[in-house]
């Protein structure tokens, strides 16, 4: 969905997806078949990632000092107060929850990319 969020709104920011929390890692950390692949200027990440979560996933980014800059917006089904807190306390830089219906849903994916790209200085 959030492919056809990006493509939907012709946003400026190129889009990488893995399949899971390894794999997201392995991206991250240009290991394996990533080697090549790009620095992200901010990542959005699934709680409900399969072989290791989005909670283990935030939690290594953060305590890497070469990732730990990147920007990671938790963008997940959940809204359970415990995963929000959970997020924040783990240095998640924004917690938003995944709207059901698709034009609420790119509505939502088109002000985090503009709030990133427009409004915040991020460091490259």
């Amino acid at each position: 969905m959030t492919r056809e969020a990006f493509e939907y709104h012709k946003l400026r920011n190129p889009l990488h997806v893995v399949a899971d929390g390894v794999q997201a890692l392995e991206f991250l950390r240009r290991e394996g078949g990533y080697a090549d692949a790009p620095r992200p200027g901010l990542i959005l990440l699934d709680l409900n990632l399969p072989r290791k979560d989005g909670r283990e996933v935030l939690h290594e980014i953060k305590s890497d000092a070469s990732l730990r800059s990147i920007p990671v917006v938790v963008l997940t089904t959940s809204s359970a107060d415990e995963d929000v807190a959970g997020s924040y306390q783990a240095y998640a830089n924004a917690y938003v929850s995944k709207p059901v219906d698709f034009d609420r849903f790119v509505d939502v994916i088109r002000r985090i990319d503009n709030f990133f790209v427009s409004v915040v200085k991020l460091v490259r």
